[in-house]
Parts: structure tokens; sequence; C-alpha cells
């Protein structure tokens, strides 16, 4: 009985194939992730060291309007994901559609629930409701930090989890 050899250079025409294979997959695999950094906007020219808008829990810290600064009460939150915005208001929980673009942020159709709660909770939701409502919203993040600014020098200070 003879045995075969297989040496390196004269592979099983099976093997060479494969590999082949996998070569030509791991190329663009390679290409396509060389030189992006974490957050990085494709085709935007600028690196987001940033945590994006989108995909992240953001917590409401306070609202401010006409120079007013409303504390938000436990609770309230906005978290913005595949064009639907989802929330609590700081006692009635909300959905709305959300548009992202770049450094601006649009919400539109929002609904709620409609529970009583205490007044100032109350309060507060109507604020940071009609504030969301504002038209295009831009859209600031540093580290942890998001802040959401109207046409009129409104803001909305959140903090991501």
């Amino acid at each position: 009985m003879s045995r075969q050899t297989h040496s390196p250079t004269h592979a099983h025409p099976y093997r060479r194939r494969t590999a082949l294979a996998a070569a030509l997959l791991l190329v663009p695999l390679a290409a396509a992730c060389g030189g992006e950094k974490a957050g990085d906007q494709p085709g935007s020219g600028e690196v987001r060291a940033e945590q994006p808008v989108t995909g992240v829990r953001w917590n409401v810290d306070s609202v401010s309007v006409d120079g007013a600064v409303q504390q938000a009460p436990s609770g309230a939150y906005v978290e913005i994901e595949d064009g639907r915005a989802t929330g609590n208001y700081g006692c009635n929980h909300f959905t709305a559609k959300a548009a992202v673009q770049g450094d601006r942020v649009r919400f539109s159709e929002a609904r709620s629930t409609r529970m009583a709660c205490e007044k100032q909770p109350m309060a507060f939701e109507r604020t940071l409701a009609a504030t969301l409502a504002d038209g295009t919203l831009t859209a600031e993040v540093d580290g942890a930090t998001l802040t959401l600014g109207t046409a009129d020098g409104d803001q909305v200070r959140l903090t991501g989890k």
C-alpha cells in the first residue's frame, strides 16, 4: 500500500479553493474596517469620539425655557432608535417619530399616555413636550451629555446611560 503525502506547494485542489474563497471574503471586510474609528460617520470626514444620539437612553436632567431652568423629575428620559423616539416626560410615557440628520433632530407625531400626576411633574411635562416639539433641534453631544437646542435658545439637557 502506498501512502500519498502532500507537500505544502502541492495542496489538495479543494483546500486551495477554500483558502482562495476565504481570502476573497476577507479582503472587502478588511478594507471596510480599516480606516474608521469607533463613532465615525461614514463619508462625514469628521471623527466623532462622542456618544451617538441614537441607541442611547438619555435621562432628562433639565429644560431651560426663556432662561428659566426646570429640573426634571426622576424617570424622565428619551431614547431614539430606528426613526422612533420613546420615553417618559416625567409622569407619562410617550412615542414619536424622530428624524436624525447630522447634528439635527426633529420629533413629530408625538403620542403620550394621559395619567394624572402631581402638579410639578405635570408642569415639567408640558414644558418638555413643547420644547421637544419646537421644530428642528440642534443636538450637541459632549461625552455623556446631550444638549438639544431650539432656534429660540431653549435647551433640554440629558445624560446618557
